[in-house]
């Protein structure tokens, strides 16, 4: 995108782009608002007009105050990377990048949340916690509590594992829509029956599932609107878990994936 030439707005309507006149402001961002960077302002303010929901060309000019060649310049170039994209009758919506952006920055938030909770489990429950998160068919580690010494289950923060065994698999998949759910359910070495009782008790338990000789127990973590986003669990030999490991952890896993969820949303 051409500074130069979304400065420039195309004849008449390029003074109001350009700050002359009532629209101005709006295409600024809202005068003290304005970063004095005139193509970021002009982008800034095509994004917040989208907020509201989905907008025309014509919709987007009237809202933003811009020229409407330079705001079909910037809506465009904004489809191209993906921050926006079309509705099925064609008006600009916010895409799929904002989604995955704002992913990014509660990751880091559910991160910082989580760790000290995560250490609390391992010393609580003596055994390895983990934090898992869905993505695409797979879920990955994303953050991880060690048990010190001893026989123990590793899953460095990193690792990607299947969708298809684990407890921690089961808690990600059982509160998906039907549809999603359903296509996950094929080659699972559990059953739709096993994800009704997981939302029946809150918590899931998975014996030499994922691995000979494992045992583990997960937890739900929610973030706004009571959403499943993660996973907290722990993991270990059986053992020690022995054949029933939510009788012995269930209630330590629970707590500790309710006290990641409100700290999230009292933050939110």
């Amino acid at each position: 995108m051409d500074n130069s030439s979304i400065g420039r707005g195309g004849g008449a309507g390029a003074s109001g782009a350009r700050g002359g006149g009532a629209g101005a402001s709006g295409a600024r961002g809202g005068g003290a608002g304005a970063s004095g960077v005139g193509v970021l302002d002009k982008t800034v303010a095509v994004l917040n007009a989208l907020e509201a929901g989905p907008a025309s060309l014509a919709q987007l000019v009237s809202a933003t105050g811009l020229a409407r060649p330079t705001a079909h310049r910037i809506a465009v170039a904004l489809e191209r990377h993906r921050v926006l994209t079309r509705d099925s009758q064609g008006r600009f919506v916010l895409g799929p990048r904002i989604t995955e952006l704002a992913a990014a920055a509660g990751e880091d938030r559910l991160l910082a949340v989580a760790q000290p909770v995560l250490a609390q489990l391992r010393d609580m429950t003596g055994e390895s916690a983990q934090l898992y998160r869905r993505q695409g068919d797979a879920r990955i580690c994303v953050a991880a509590a060690e048990r010190a010494s001893g026989l123990r289950d590793t899953v460095p923060v990193g690792a990607v594992l299947p969708m298809t065994a684990g407890s921690a698999a089961q808690i990600l998949l059982a509160w998906e829509e039907p549809e999603r759910l359903h296509r996950g359910l094929r080659g699972a070495k559990f059953s739709a029956t096993a994800l009704a009782q997981v939302r029946r008790r809150g918590w899931a338990a998975s014996v030499a599932e994922r691995e000979p000789g494992v045992a583990s127990v997960s937890a739900p973590v929610r973030g706004q609107g009571g959403k499943v986003i993660a996973a907290a669990s722990v993991s270990g030999p059986i053992e020690r878990l022995t054949r029933s490991p939510g009788r012995l952890h269930a209630a330590a896993v629970v707590a500790a994936s309710d006290k990641i969820s409100i700290t999230l949303r009292r933050g939110a």
